[in-house]
């Protein structure tokens, strides 16, 4: 069973800087794009950063020049770097993944985790 486990959301000042990452594992043969989504209250879920398999990256002109998205392969793991953050970025974060397993292609969502950016 395919499974994605983020970590390090938090709260952090307007400004501050953090990381997230999220781990897939179970059954995997083949992992496609990777991504990270974010959705605030009462707003739609919208794509933040995407990176696929060779390293070609995606992103929202929202947080351009201030995320970085990236990958270790050999890991099954992306990660979000997360730098001058705003109040506005204030949300749930959901990694997404593109998994080739034992017998299908599908896309898998993880738990999500919060960030929250203080004024």
């Amino acid at each position: 069973q395919v499974q994605l486990v983020e970590s390090g959301g938090g709260l952090v000042q307007a400004g501050g800087s953090l990381k997230l990452s999220c781990t897939a594992s179970g059954g995997i043969f083949s992992i496609y794009t990777m991504g990270w989504y974010r959705q605030a209250p009462g707003k739609q879920r919208e794509l933040v950063a995407s990176i696929t398999s060779v390293g070609s990256t995606n992103y929202a002109d929202s947080v351009k020049g201030r995320f970085t998205i990236s990958r270790d392969n050999a890991k099954n793991t992306v990660y979000l770097q997360m730098n001058s953050l705003k109040p506005e970025d204030t949300a749930v974060y959901y990694c997404n993944a593109r998994i080739r397993g034992a017998s299908s292609i599908g896309g898998y969502w993880g738990q999500g985790t919060q960030v929250t950016v203080s004024s």
